[in-house]
């Protein structure tokens, strides 16, 4: 529970300091904008991808990428290599460890969970690449976009997550309402602190 209103401190003082930064990113963001619609093509300058998971490649608590999305992740693993492809999720499942460990792709463990930049400086040390050329795909903004305006690396923002409702009702209604929330706590707070 101490780490926990920790992280919420932290994010609070983080987002005051960046709040035109991701406001930036979620006025910037299109609408619906889901993973597969993403072009490798578009990703110049990308040499490290980082992608989060819980709504990003799968709904919360699966244990794989969702089957649809798995031709755009080889595709990208085949672009960037595996090698320059990491997940950094807050929920390091061991199942998710074992599925991309067959691809060659590494999963950060062992950091502080986002907002915190820990796991995307550990990937910048890992890939050789600076801050600049690595790229985090996630779907939330008070956890990974904030952690990517520490870090200073580029974010693409999920607008359109995948949830699985009838699978995991709760647990996907309450990551919804904390999107719904923090969209609306960053966009306020922009305005207020202007």
């Amino acid at each position: 529970m101490q780490q926990l209103l920790k992280r919420i401190h932290f994010s609070l003082r983080m987002l005051h300091r960046y709040r035109h930064a991701l406001a930036k990113i979620y006025h910037s963001s299109p609408r619906h904008l889901r993973l597969d619609q993403i072009s490798i093509a578009t990703l110049k300058g990308v040499a490290v991808l980082v992608l989060d998971f819980d709504g990003v490649l799968a709904a919360h608590g699966e244990p794989e990428p969702a089957e649809e999305l798995v031709p755009w992740l080889e595709a990208c693993i085949n672009s960037f290599g595996p090698k320059q492809v990491f997940i950094l999720s807050n929920k390091p499942l061991e199942s998710r460890i074992a599925y991309f460990k067959r691809y060659g792709v590494r999963c950060i463990v062992d950091v502080k969970k986002k907002p915190y930049p820990d796991g995307l400086q550990k990937i910048i040390a890992l890939s050789g690449q600076p801050a600049e050329a690595v790229m985090l795909v996630d779907d939330r903004l008070l956890t990974g976009a904030l952690a990517a305006c520490i870090a200073q690396v580029s974010v693409t923002y999920i607008t359109h997550p995948i949830v699985l409702l009838s699978k995991r009702p709760v647990s996907e209604l309450f990551f919804m309402t904390l999107r719904f929330w923090e969209r609306r706590l960053i966009s306020l707070y922009s305005r207020l602190c202007h």
